[in-house]
């Protein structure tokens, strides 16, 4: 039996006092020489170790402080993974700031709401296309004193208010000439309950909540999992997901701080599969969606294979080492014929693994979204185990992990060394740990509703845990869609906005676990019957639902909405439904509310057709 509060005094002890800074030079002081950073330039690898890279976070630091960064102050970042970010982070957090990241994929009017939301005084961007999309809000964030360019420059010249990131490096090692105790003085000053990010996720309405991660939440949270996962200094591991996410955050950053890896960086997710096999990672993190994508590419060129007795020969490999899989998994035991067949086998799964690139990873996982049994299985069966995580911003990113070598396929695994979890009245989990944030920035009333005054947060899904701790997720009580890639999107924005136009009557957004965001929609019969006879159409609802006029005029709706959203929640598909959704069909309750999983499983088909 685990003594949880014990693991917990004993993690507390460990961090006391501790911050990312103080992590950080910790790490430089032991591992200087260690490789930190590496990156593609002109298709060879570059890098930096430790040493090199505390230097830049020191001369970044001093930059800003000479700008004017004052302790307390944001600072957004908007870039792709690059070594950049990762010293830009560093160093407004030894500056006494905080950092907060803004994904790539915000439109103009979630980029503003940020950026004002959090009082942002200074923006670090990548390039001159991330410079161009702050500067079509300029006259919204009047808060923000400096823009600094990663490379590239302004359009016109001669702005103030606009410098470059060598610029700062420069005016940083000058500072430090003339001040140089400030830098210590500035990191040393900050505090483990100080903020250590703000992680902007989707709330079930109104615009993103502004997590509240401090430097103690990042510190034991690490603490924590390098209990369960050691990543010896020099571990592999490649950067590629957004860092506004919870899950690269601590996966790739703050984790790496910890364990002194070594980190390669992929600027765009969808090259991920090309770096693999260069990488060739010992920790690799990623979403359901990344996983689906390597399954496919492997499983097609396995079918593809143009020798018939090959392709006859991997299909029979990895049958056998699937059965295994799920004997295991069923705690059944596995016959002396099949653990022969699956020693043959072995050939056929480490060229499968060395070809997608994994062939030399120890800890894979999966988290920020669930992902299917069939494909861990799967992965299982070629020698790749993954372990699924499962957690939120709100307890900085893990709750529980199923741990390598233990994990039962189905379930998140059992908690992380140090959190408690239980169970509500209705079934909904709730964790505590040092893991679990301080609540949402400036929302005192939503972070008392989510986080209760004895220290639990409740996470929102209804979960069952079993008599060994695993837990596993059932449903989830806030209506939010988790997106295949791990997004977090709140359906209820998205169906208000296609309710606003003058044919819909009813939406319902779908995407959870799915590649992209559709939509099933019903006409208003008000506004399209009346609309149908003034276009010569015909005034019959069954017939309107799918005619080539009306989809043309609905896709309008969605082509307008869809400029306002990240690229992420844009509406790829939709289907009329041809049925009025009414309380006696069943669709709405008795106030005129959607009944998502009635909705969801009674047009099972019309969904399905959008995503085959």
């Amino acid at each position: 039996m685990r003594d949880i509060r014990g693991e917990r005094r004993d993690i507390d002890t460990r961090v006391s006092g501790q911050t990312v800074c103080s992590l950080f030079q910790q790490t430089v002081a032991e591992s200087g020489d260690v490789d930190a950073l590496k990156w593609k330039e002109g298709g060879d690898w570059k890098g930096v170790s430790w040493k090199r890279y505390a230097e830049n976070v020191r001369d970044l630091a001093n930059g800003l402080i000479a700008l004017g960064l004052r302790p307390g102050e944001f600072v957004n970042i908007l870039a792709a993974n690059r070594p950049e970010y990762y010293v830009a982070d560093l160093a407004v957090l030894h500056a006494g700031g905080v950092p907060v990241s803004l994904y790539n994929t915000l439109a103009p009017d979630q980029l503003a709401y940020i950026i004002t939301h959090c009082e942002a005084a200074y923006i670090i961007v990548e390039d001159r296309a991330c410079f161009d999309r702050i500067a079509a809000i300029r006259s919204r964030i009047p808060r923000v004193r400096t823009v600094v360019m990663i490379e590239g420059t302004a359009a016109g010249g001669g702005d103030s208010s606009v410098t470059s990131y060598a610029a700062v490096l420069e005016a940083g090692r000058a500072f430090r000439r003339t001040r140089p105790d400030e830098f210590d003085r500035r990191w040393r000053a900050v505090g483990p309950d100080g903020l250590a990010t703000l992680i902007y996720t989707s709330g079930t309405t109104g615009p993103p909540k502004g997590v509240m991660v401090t430097h103690y939440n990042v510190t034991w949270t690490a603490e924590s999992l390098s209990r369960v996962l050691p990543r010896p200094p020099g571990t592999r591991h490649v950067s590629y997901l957004p860092l506004a996410h919870i899950a690269e955050r601590m996966a790739g950053h703050y984790l790496q701080i910890k364990g002194a890896s070594t980190c390669y960086f992929c600027p765009r997710p969808q090259e991920i599969g090309q770096y693999l096999p260069d990488v060739r990672p010992q920790f690799f993190f990623a979403v359901p969606r990344i996983w689906e994508k390597l399954y496919a590419g492997l499983t097609n060129a396995i079918a593809s294979a143009p020798d018939e007795g090959q392709r006859a020969m991997a299909q029979a490999a990895i049958a056998a080492c699937l059965e295994k899989v799920r004997l295991e998994q069923a705690g059944q035991p596995v016959p002396a014929e099949l653990e022969q067949r699956v020693r043959n086998a072995q050939m056929v799964t480490a060229f499968i693994r060395q070809r997608a690139g994994l062939d030399a990873v120890e800890i894979a996982a999966s988290g920020a979204a669930p992902i299917a049994p069939e494909l861990l299985e799967w992965f299982y069966a070629i020698g790749v185990p993954i372990c699924e995580v499962y957690g939120q911003s709100e307890d900085t990113g893990p709750t529980s992990w199923n741990r390598p070598g233990a994990a039962r396929i189905g379930t998140v695994g059992p908690t992380v060394p140090g959190v408690e979890v239980r169970l509500g009245e209705d079934g909904e989990l709730l964790v505590r740990g040092g893991n679990v944030t301080a609540g949402y920035y400036k929302e005192p009333e939503l972070t008392a509703e989510t986080f209760d005054a004895d220290g639990w947060l409740h996470s929102g899904d209804v979960a069952e845990i079993d008599a060994d701790g695993f837990i596993r997720i059932v449903d989830r009580k806030k209506e939010i869609i988790i997106t295949a890639g791990g997004k977090n999107i709140a359906p209820s924005n998205l169906e208000n906005a296609l309710k606003q136009k003058p044919l819909v009557g009813q939406a319902c957004v779908i995407g959870d676990r799915r590649p992209f965001v559709s939509a099933l929609l019903v006409l208003d019969p008000e506004s399209a019957l009346p609309w149908a006879r003034a276009q010569g159409l015909p005034a019959d609802m069954m017939a309107l639902a799918s005619h080539p006029a009306v989809l043309g005029e609905v896709q309008a709706y969605l082509d307008e909405i869809n400029q306002r959203l990240s690229n992420v929640e844009r509406i790829k598909k939709f289907v009329i439904v041809p049925h009025e959704w009414t309380v006696e069909s069943g669709e709405l309750t008795p106030t005129l509310k959607m009944k998502r999983k009635i909705v969801n499983e009674r047009y099972l088909d019309f969904i399905e057709r959008m995503y085959q």
